[in-house]
């Protein structure tokens, strides 16, 4: 499944398309050093080795001038809909946190499509016109591992949009 708007692609990224699952078209690489690095390469049909999908949680933080609470709830909840595997949304009247899970080639690709969502889904969500004010990806072991340890955020539970 390929993520970006139709027609021409962003100026600079004439080279590498980013897609939120790998698709195989420029994901073929060979591992110079020919071992498997945490299940993420897989043989190509052409014999060659390319790198497989991994997920990735996403936390993205958004804040901007005050909007009332209702229209920024109703706008991640279509932004929930819009976007299904949003885990869980929190708000306030002049910030919100967005968590989810993203598949992708690599944390580069991961960022790339966490930080074009909310300018994406601006104008069909209506969301607020916030920036984005900061951004983590990490891996799927690590946020397992930081859980584990009692760090990090707790699972995201409950699901869906809720106040701070």
């Amino acid at each position: 499944m390929r993520r970006g708007r139709p027609g021409a692609p962003p100026r600079g990224t004439a080279e590498r398309t980013l897609t939120s699952v790998g698709t195989g078209e420029d994901a073929a690489r060979p591992d110079d050093r020919g071992t498997e690095r945490d299940g993420a390469a897989q043989h190509a049909p052409e014999g060659g080795r390319r790198e497989a999908s991994r997920l990735w949680h996403i936390t993205l933080s958004v804040s901007g001038a005050e909007a009332p609470l209702k229209e920024v709830r109703r706008a991640l909840e279509q932004l929930a809909h819009d976007h299904p595997f949003l885990l869980t949304s929190r708000y306030a009247n002049d910030h919100a946190e967005i968590r989810y899970w993203e598949e992708a080639r690599d944390l580069h690709d991961a960022a790339a499509v966490a930080l074009r969502l909310w300018g994406e889904h601006r104008s069909t969500a209506k969301l607020p016109p916030w920036e984005i004010v900061g951004l983590e990806v990490i891996d799927r072991g690590t946020y397992h591992q930081r859980l584990a340890e009692g760090y990090g955020p707790p699972p995201a539970s409950p699901v869906g949009v809720h106040p701070f």
